[in-house]
Formats: C-alpha cells, structure tokens, sequence
C-alpha cells in the first residue's frame, strides 16, 4: 500500500526480522505509525506509553504484523519513570537495535517538575537524554541507532538557560522550541562522543512535520487547537496541502531505522529522509557541550555518559559504559506523552 510509511520511504522490501526496538510515546500518533511500520517489516517493537488499554491494541496490531509487540508503561515527567522503563527493557532484552526517542508535548500552561525544573524541558529533553544513557550498553551490544524526534520549530529557539528553573514570562511555544532545540544539540554532542569512543552506534534526529489529530497538540493554544480540528475533518487531498497525517511524520523515523543511511550517516538532522542544516545554534558545539553537562547535573549522571575512553577537553571523567550509575532526580509526577 503507497500510503504505509515504509512504502513511501522505499523501505517495503527491507526486513528487520530479528530486531527489537524501542518507541516512545508509541500508543498514539506519529509513535504509533513508527511502531506499526516497524513492526509490518518485521521487528519485534517494544511499545512504550502511559494508556494500558492503548498500548494494547498497538500490540494486537503489531502481532498481526511480520514482527510482533509488547508494551511498558511509564511516565516520562518523572525521572523514576524512566529509570524504571529502562531497567525493565534490559531486564527482558539483551539488547535492543534501536531507540527511538519519540514521546513528548507542547504545554501551554507553565509548571515546574518537583525538582524545580521547567517540565516542557523535563520531559521533552531530560527524559530521552536519561533514557539513553540507561539503554546505551544495550544500544552499543549491537552497534544499534538512536533516533530521535526533534521539529522544524527548533529554529525559533534559543538555549535560555535561565528558563530552565522558572516559568516566570513562561511561554508554552518558546518552551516546546527551546526542547526541540536541545533535542539536535543532544543528538550532535551524543553523536561525536560515540565516535570519540569509539561507538558504532549512530545518533541522528529528525522532523517529522505537523499532525492534527495526533494529541501531540492538546495542549496548545485554543485557535490551534481549533485550527487542527478543522483538518480532521477536511477531505485528505486538501488536508495534505496543509499538514502531515500521522504515517507522513512517522515516514523519516522508520527512514532512519530501517535504511542503511541510519547506520552511516551520525550527528544528523533529517527532513523528509534528507540531511538537512539545522540553525546556527544547533551547530554549535561549545553550546552543545554546555547543556550536555548541564542535563547531566540536572538528571544526576556522570557527563561521561559511561562512554569508555572519551575524551575531552571538558575535564570529564570516564565510566565504563557496562556500569551506569543510578542517582536520579525526580520531577513532577504529571504525566506526559501518550
């Protein structure tokens, strides 16, 4: 069918039997699209979302597929949470040859986590910054991938540090930006510190478009919500001029898991399956480098990473990537991400 995402991406004819792979926020919307896709060519996916009943039926669905499915709940605003996905995909899984770090929100309503930190950055940046570093000796067992959602919108970000610890003049669309923001920083910085190692395994990120009707904008302002709607219900040949259905955002994700430029293409930012410049700021290293150790204060980890044999001129220590430490901080136990 043309409009599967792994037929729109040529991807079709390619088989990841034998493979599993983490999506986040897989229960709904654009996750829930990857996960299938993923599944159709024949991965075992683990599904991770917070609505049981949800997560259930993607299963059902991915079991009648090639590959097959199971499915984890957590809640990304806490670190706990993640921590516990964490450590029970490695509990079940000896390795894992993708995460896909998908899950995340747009909350217009400004809120601090119970450690004091903005929860639009919590979640849609600290969250998948932990989660990797728990998964990443699994990642590296296979010399896998890790991909993760990023947006277009990164490019009307900027790093406030400051922002990071109040919600005074807090902004629901400056927040989401500056996440997405820290999501190509993250994935850059990620991506040179795997070939310092050295590491085989890849880190890129992506654009996936806009989707109405994902639930990815039941928090925004009210005339967008309201615009997005009116696109529900509009025919999908005017919609489609407009914005993306779900399987079109999910199109560059399973791209990136499946297609050998996942495996030789690193530190990436890709829009519909191509490399593309993100923003200045993106780009810059010297930034990347600063939230890099500030997430890591923030999440309680060592800025290592446990990346064996990197080195920097940051004056990090060194951990061994087998042995990744546990302290934690613990946010606002709302939830986030379906």
């Amino acid at each position: 069918m043309k409009n599967r995402a792994e037929s729109v991406v040529e991807q079709s004819d390619t088989s990841i039997s034998g493979e599993t792979i983490l999506v986040t926020g897989a229960t709904a919307g654009i996750g829930r699209e990857t996960a299938i896709a993923l599944g159709r060519l024949g991965a075992h996916v683990i599904v991770h979302g917070r609505n049981e009943q949800r997560g259930t039926e993607v299963v059902s669905r991915l079991n009648s597929t090639a590959g097959s499915g199971s499915f984890i709940a957590a809640d990304f605003a806490t670190q706990e949470g993640v921590i516990e996905l964490a450590e029970t995909v490695r509990s079940e899984h000896d390795e894992i040859s993708t995460l896909v770090n998908n899950a995340g929100g747009w909350f217009t309503e400004g809120r601090l986590t119970g450690s004091g930190i903005e929860y639009t950055f919590a979640v849609n940046h600290l969250a998948p910054f932990r989660l990797t570093y728990e998964l990443l000796p699994v990642i590296a067992e296979g010399g896998g991938r890790v991909v993760t959602v990023a947006s277009e919108a990164h490019r009307q970000g900027s790093m406030d540090f400051g922002a990071i610890r109040t919600v005074d003049e807090y902004s629901g669309w400056q927040a989401y930006c500056r996440s997405k923001l820290a999501n190509i920083l993250f994935t850059r910085e990620l991506s040179r510190r795997l070939k310092a190692a050295p590491s085989e395994v890849t880190a890129n990120t992506l654009h996936p478009g806009i989707v109405p009707g994902s639930g990815f904008l039941r928090n925004a302002l009210l005339p967008i919500r309201a615009l997005t709607r009116i696109a529900t219900v509009l025919p999908d040949a005017i919609v489609g001029q407009i914005v993306d259905t779900p399987t079109d955002a999910a199109e560059t994700s399973v791209y990136l898991v499946a297609d050998e430029s996942g495996s030789t293409h690193t530190g990436q930012y890709f829009v519909d399956e191509s490399p593309t410049e993100p923003s200045e700021q993106a780009t810059d290293e010297r930034l990347a480098k600063r939230l890099w150790n500030r997430s890591a204060e923030l999440t309680g980890i060592d800025p290592d990473y446990g990346l064996d044999g990197q080195t920097d001129t940051t004056s990090e220590s060194h951990l061994d990537i087998r042995n990744p430490v546990r302290e934690f901080t613990s946010p606002d136990p709302q939830a986030n991400g379906e």
